[in-house]
């Protein structure tokens, strides 16, 4: 005969599954939180995101791509390569020297004392002394070679030789304002109240007088001045030029309808010769209206 085990209670069979069921809530809770992150994210994701309906067909978002690394540029087969030891020794030298007086003076500056001050003023002798033997043999090479003379190139800088080069291009200056006198005039604007254009008319018609250069005398206010008796009205061309000060002198080709402005203001005979050839030799300024022009100088086109 078999034997028969006993009954089990029933309450204590009802303890045995609750706590089955308790181990595998627990075992299914741990693999939840085992999951990966990004498994997590997306299923609450799709959960709150069924708003948007069956949407399992869209396409993956695609990923970022990583940026290209710049590629070293390699030198060309047979280039060479600068290096500090291809330098002369020359050059080394002098960045040497001039890496020991930046320091030097660096710490005499944040630290002067006896020592710091004397070191670097000790440095600085020797750079005054190189730099002192370099410009005597600078200056003996130019003295032998007048290409490499800068006393020689443009102004010179002797008194007399100055004086000659000023009378030579004084000289060279009237011939081009006396050339100037077959096809161009001075406008003068002038106030007859205006104590300045009374002291500049001498002037203006003294050199007008040894340059052959015309001179149209245009009177603001309506007045006149010693030797311009015959000055014309101002017909509008002085708001035109905008002549704001005076006297006022500007260089004039009556035919092309070209002025160009010489200066204001009362001006020396040397300073109208120099101004008069400098604004004559680039190309002239832009036309005005040739009517206007024209009445200003009683010619027509």
């Amino acid at each position: 005969m078999k034997r028969q085990d006993p009954p089990r209670p029933k309450g204590r069979l009802q303890a045995g599954l609750r706590q089955r069921r308790l181990v595998v809530l627990l075992l299914a809770a741990l693999s939840t939180l085992a999951a990966p992150a990004q498994d997590l994210d997306s299923s609450r994701a799709y959960w709150q995101d069924a708003w948007r309906g069956w949407h399992f067909y869209e396409e993956p978002e695609a990923k970022p791509l990583a940026p290209a690394r710049p590629t070293p540029r390699q030198p060309k087969p047979g280039a060479r390569v600068p290096s500090h030891e291809n330098k002369p020794p020359e050059v080394r030298e002098l960045e040497r020297l001039q890496r020991e007086l930046d320091e030097a003076r660096s710490v005499a500056i944040i630290r002067p004392t006896e020592s710091n001050v004397r070191r670097y003023m000790a440095i600085e002798a020797r750079v005054v002394s190189q730099a002192s033997t370099f410009a005597d043999v600078a200056q003996r090479i130019a003295w032998s070679d007048p290409e490499l003379d800068p006393t020689l190139q443009g102004r010179p800088v002797n008194a007399r030789a100055l004086e000659v080069f000023e009378q030579a291009q004084a000289a060279e200056r009237s011939r081009q304002v006396a050339s100037l006198g077959r096809d161009h005039v001075l406008l003068f604007f002038f106030r007859s109240d205006c104590s300045y254009c009374h002291a500049f008319a001498p002037t203006l018609e003294a050199f007008s007088a040894k340059h052959g250069l015309k001179v149209i005398a245009v009177t603001i206010d309506g007045g006149t001045l010693p030797g311009f008796e015959d000055a014309r009205r101002d017909n509008g061309i002085a708001t035109t030029l905008r002549v704001g000060q005076v006297p006022a002198v500007y260089l004039a080709q009556p035919y092309s309808g070209l002025i160009t402005p010489i200066g204001f203001g009362v001006l020396s005979e040397a300073q109208l010769i120099e101004r008069i050839a400098t604004v004559a030799s680039p190309p002239p300024a832009a036309p005005l209206d040739s009517p206007t022009l024209a009445s200003a100088t009683g010619r027509s086109r």
